[in-house]
């Protein structure tokens, strides 16, 4: 087995708070001191956690917290991040700025579960990633000198998701969190989508899956090396994910975990954390990227869920971002090829993000807060709305029907339009050569090469005459057959360019804009989850069938002079795994002979659901 350090360091630097902002000017060891404490859950086990106190003891501060599981480093007293708090203004207007690392990571203490379940009612010594959450700030509390009795949580990612377990069953100091792009169930973000196992994060099962066997301040796990840049031809070389056992054995425990759990049984629903999201007490901001690869189920669906339950300040924040894009300070911000506008994360930083936390840190919540109810980034018109509720309340249905002629249609057809599907020949997710994690650039990805295919379906708008704006959720309501007994379904949203867009810097060189296909969204239904994902089942051949798809929310404006796409394929590789298209009980242990060429149908009554806004 190969392995590659370089590409751990990459990785492990993917999923580090991704301030990019030069500190020559402030030196936080200068304003800042820094100590290293192991605080003592209830069960015993101490978690390491490092404590940021300003220097200036004149004042009382609030507590800013972090728990991740990617190292709360650098470690050693004499040892500083260059950069502390979630930005940079809050770090030099003075917080009390705690990282800890979780359970059974880095230096603390314990056995690292991932997605640890919550416990909705515990007794005793049970703990949950909310009680360490509960037990560190009662410490903080009591321990910290200087701080004002106000604590606030904030992550991205993994950090993120440990912000919304603060959140249940919340300490009462507790008085402001930002859960950014936090996971919300891992059957529908980062490993799975709808059931879909997403090949693209096979490296990082690494990271998860091996047990250390004490404190360490060193890494104890590798990433398996491709041996090329070329992802497709790899796993297409693999073949069948059984033969990826060569690369994890038994001591990887979340490998075996998703071969063991293919469906969304009670290991899968007692690690998701949306459903625990009742009555939540401190103030809320999610934040998220609109083009975020890995996490929109989590945040779109957090802030939903907490809304429904909850009476507390509750607001949302989605920008034109990938991953993790708005904690760093870029002039332009871009993603893969198309610009969005400039310095679009530092004014998220400065007026919203900072303005948050003081309000409900500093001031306690009083007086007025000069925030939105949903701030959503127009990825089309490239501008900020601000809407009092989430969906918009002034949106109205809108549906297009897959009608002949790769028209989309005002009404229902009688219209079929079927493709040959084989797993042999997989459409790809881009048009790149590149070993990457996680594949974010393609999310505004040109999509040409894929409407080119036979076994893509095109359906599209004339050019439109005036601007078409969308926000909301987006229902594909598919009906199919095939001939085989299973299938992977994927729709994807398109903005087409006119022939005379000019290209962006960051327009890839031998690519040009005009005509550019721009995926606004994506999703995959992985068939046999069709009416349960609990309980899968096949497609009976050459039968009619529904297949419903929820595709995440956008807010984008389709301008005059482009076209609004609907592709629909059945391959999307190496982003999800092959469908053998032969249903079988668990793909994870599918073989060579069960990878099957079928033909898929889709029918003219199919319909895409949008809302619109009238502007």
């Amino acid at each position: 087995m190969k392995l590659l350090r370089l590409s751990f360091i990459l990785l492990f630097l993917s999923f580090l708070p991704v301030h990019l902002i030069s500190q020559e000017e402030y030196n936080v060891k200068e304003h800042y001191n820094k100590t290293e404490v192991d605080i003592p859950m209830r069960d015993g086990t101490l978690l390491h956690t490092t404590i940021y106190s300003p220097k200036d003891t004149t004042k009382e501060y609030p507590i800013l917290m972090q728990r991740t599981p990617y190292s709360s480093r650098p470690y050693g007293k004499d040892q500083f991040r260059s950069l502390i708090s979630p930005n940079e203004y809050l770090m030099k207007e003075g917080n009390i700025v705690v990282y800890q690392d979780v359970r059974g990571r880095w230096m603390s203490e314990g056995k690292y579960d991932n997605m640890r379940a919550i416990i909705p009612k515990k007794s005793g010594n049970e703990f949950d990633e909310s009680s360490d959450t509960y037990d560190t700030i009662e410490w903080l509390i009591e321990n910290v000198d200087n701080n004002n009795g106000r604590v606030g949580t904030w992550g991205i990612s993994y950090p993120g998701h440990y912000a919304v377990a603060s959140l249940v069953d919340a300490h009462p100091a507790l008085k402001a969190s930002s859960p950014q792009a936090g996971i919300g169930d891992f059957f529908f973000d980062d490993f799975h989508h709808n059931g879909a196992y997403l090949l693209s994060y096979w490296r990082a099962t690494a990271l998860f899956g091996y047990d250390k066997t004490g404190p360490t301040t060193e890494s104890w796990y590798d990433l398996p090396d491709l041996g090329t840049q070329d992802q497709y031809q790899f796993f297409l070389d693999v073949g069948p994910l059984s033969n990826l056992d060569e690369y994890y054995g038994e001591d990887n425990i979340f490998w075996q975990q998703l071969k063991e759990h293919p469906n969304y049984d009670e290991f899968w629903q007692s690690r998701g954390i949306i459903q625990h999201l009742d009555d939540i007490k401190p103030a809320v901001m999610v934040v998220g990227g609109l083009f975020d690869a890995e996490d929109l189920y989590g945040p779109f669906n957090t802030y939903k869920k907490i809304e429904e339950t909850s009476d507390n300040h509750n607001i949302m924040v989605f920008g034109p971002w990938s991953h993790g894009d708005w904690a760093r300070q870029t002039e332009r911000q871009a993603v893969g090829n198309v610009y969005f506008g400039d310095n679009i994360s530092e004014d998220y930083q400065r007026n919203v993000e900072t303005t948050f936390f003081n309000h409900f840190l500093k001031k306690g919540g009083e007086g007025d807060l000069d925030l939105a109810e949903a701030y959503v980034y127009d990825t089309g018109a490239r501008k900020w709305n601000s809407y009092e509720a989430w969906p918009p309340k002034e949106a109205e249905p809108k549906v297009f029907y897959l009608g002949d002629e790769q028209e989309l249609t005002d009404e229902a057809t009688d219209n079929e339009e079927s493709f040959v599907s084989d797993p042999a020949k997989p459409v790809s997710y881009n048009n790149e050569i590149k070993a990457v994690f996680t594949p974010r650039e393609y999310m505004t990805g040109d999509q040409r090469f894929a409407a080119r295919r036979p076994d893509v379906l095109v359906f599209e708008t004339e050019v439109l005459e005036e601007d078409m704006k969308l926000a909301g959720e987006i229902e594909a309501r598919l009906n199919v057959a095939t001939t085989g007994t299973a299938a992977d379904w994927v729709v994807k949203v398109i903005d087409v360019y006119p022939p005379d867009a000019e290209d962006y810097e960051e327009t890839m060189e031998h690519l040009d804009m005009d005509n550019y296909h721009m995926m606004v969204r994506s999703e995959v239904m992985r068939g046999r989850f069709r009416n349960s994902f609990e309980n899968p089942e096949p497609f009976e051949p050459n039968k009619k069938t529904s297949v419903n798809i929820t595709l995440q929310d956008i807010n984008h404006t389709f301008k005059k002079g482009h076209k609004l796409q609907i592709q629909v394929q059945s391959t999307w590789f190496p982003l999800i795994d092959r469908n053998p298209q032969t249903y079988v009980p668990n793909i994870f242990k599918a073989e060579e002979e069960d990878f099957q060429q079928q033909t898929h149908t889709v029918f003219g009554d199919s319909a895409i659901e949008f809302s619109v806004i009238k502007e």
